[in-house]
């Protein structure tokens, strides 16, 4: 049975195991968000798998499944009796009315709190930048969060190397909390994050805990497509991949060879390569406890620095998936719909 490792996040004191186990599987399903989550007792008995396993962290989102996402893994903690020291509970402000305006943040942490049931969160993740509110602004209500022991620690996620940089050093001038996490698309499909966004975050001492480390289930079958529901109706994975495929079958291609040549599953390989690209927990969404026993499973692959080597060489330059663009600038491609991530 593997054995669940741990890593500190980033220059926090809080321990996070090597994977976080993401919430947006869980909630309600809806056509004007998504058809392909689950209930709060399926929801349930994955959480149960992934603490059984070792999996202390778990991500979520305010607007995650119109905000049942917290509320069925609130309900699913208390049912199981987890005490709260005992898992690390991290979710995003951004997608909902203001923002990251000091209004917003403090409207929506107190709707955060009470879905999950909890009086604090450990990790504070900001999803997007905010063109419309002052940094200044944004930081110190973070930071006042912290301080009102509501917050442990703050992230951020998909944005510009730049404004991620902008953000810390707004912080470290005025003495507030600076970000010890950044939640950025990376995936063997997708590592534009190479150029800019991860030195930068090598600089701040920040954790990454990459989104869609599997690239939305490319990186799990020899084949771009398949007939999960997911699959046909999820739109936003469409518009996040499907422009590069031709580009990234020849990856895909390598990782089905790698998985045959170590005898796993693909979705192991793709896993077991942001651990030796320094990951410190990659986010991976399990809609069934046995997907939570394949992922936990893959931190038993250990790649060598040739076959890292082999599976990064066809990767060539993709347009931007992830950051929003400033207002009335032409939008990135997949950054049209709000909830990408």
């Amino acid at each position: 049975m593997t054995t669940m490792q741990y890593a500190p996040l980033g220059h926090s004191n809080i321990q996070v195991s090597k994977l976080c186990l993401g919430g947006m599987s869980f909630g309600k399903p809806s056509a004007d968000f998504h058809q392909w989550t689950i209930g709060p007792d399926e929801t349930r008995a994955v959480i149960k798998r992934a603490l059984d396993l070792g999996v202390n962290f778990i991500d979520t989102a305010n607007t995650y499944a119109h905000g049942t996402s917290e509320e069925y893994i609130g309900a699913a903690l208390r049912a199981l009796g987890v005490q709260r020291d005992k898992v690390v509970l991290a979710s995003k402000v951004f997608f909902n009315e203001g923002h990251l305006s000091r209004k917003a943040i403090n409207r929506e942490i107190d709707g955060t709190l009470r879905r999950l049931g909890t009086d604090y969160l450990d990790l504070y993740i900001i999803h997007r930048f905010d063109y419309t509110t002052p940094m200044e602004e944004t930081m110190e209500a973070l930071d006042a969060l912290v301080r009102a022991g509501k917050v442990r620690a703050l992230g951020a996620s998909a944005m510009y190397a730049y404004q991620f940089h902008n953000l810390q050093l707004v912080a470290e001038q005025h003495g507030w909390t600076t970000f010890t996490s950044m939640q950025n698309h990376y995936n063997l499909l997708y590592r534009e994050d190479e150029r800019e966004m991860i030195p930068v975050r090598r600089q701040y001492d920040v954790a990454l805990t990459p989104y869609s480390p599997m690239a939305s289930g490319h990186l799990c079958r020899p084949t771009w497509n398949s007939e999960s529901k997911r699959s046909t109706t999820d739109a936003t994975m469409r518009n996040k991949y499907d422009a590069a495929e031709a580009q990234d079958m020849p990856i895909v291609a390598r990782v089905a060879e790698v998985a045959e040549k170590h005898g796993v599953p693909m979705a192991r390989v793709a896993l077991a390569w942001h651990w030796a690209r320094g990951v410190t927990a990659p986010i991976v969404g399990c809609s069934k406890p046995e997907r939570v026993d394949d992922a936990v499973a893959a931190l038993d692959v250990a790649l060598t620095p040739e076959e890292v080597a082999y599976l990064e060489e066809p990767y060539t330059a993709h347009e931007l998936v992830g950051p929003v663009a400033r207002p009335g600038e032409r939008p990135l491609a997949g950054t049209t719909n709000p909830h990408a991530k």
